[in-house]
């Protein structure tokens, strides 16, 4: 769909991760297939849209669990169209669609 995809580590001061994001960014970097050049991963604070218009992208790739998710994203996606980036919304697999990143650090706590 895209000749380049960054995975995004998004640094949110209203959250706990339970890892710096530079390691969350490293430990994505090394799960991605070798083959996979066109594919980068980078950390940032600040709007998704902003590193959008910094770095030249144009579409923000969000993942939806449900219609809650749906409903919040659909609201940020509005802004960001606003700004001029597109969200594209792709639905999670069903079996992860329970899944949520507090549930998976409990899981791996």
């Amino acid at each position: 769909m895209f000749e380049h995809v960054t995975v995004l580590v998004a640094v949110n001061d209203g959250k706990q991760p339970s890892r710096p994001p530079a390691a969350r960014a490293l430990e994505i970097q090394a799960l991605l297939p070798e083959a996979w050049l066109n594919v980068t991963v980078a950390v940032w604070q600040g709007l998704t849209v902003d590193y959008c218009r910094r770095h030249g992208g144009d579409t923000i790739v969000r993942g939806v669990r449900n219609a809650a998710d749906y409903l919040y994203e659909q609201e940020l996606a509005r802004t960001n169209a606003a700004l001029g980036v597109t969200t594209l919304f792709l639905p999670a697999r069903p079996e992860l669609a329970a899944m949520s990143s507090t549930m998976r650090r409990t899981l791996h706590a």
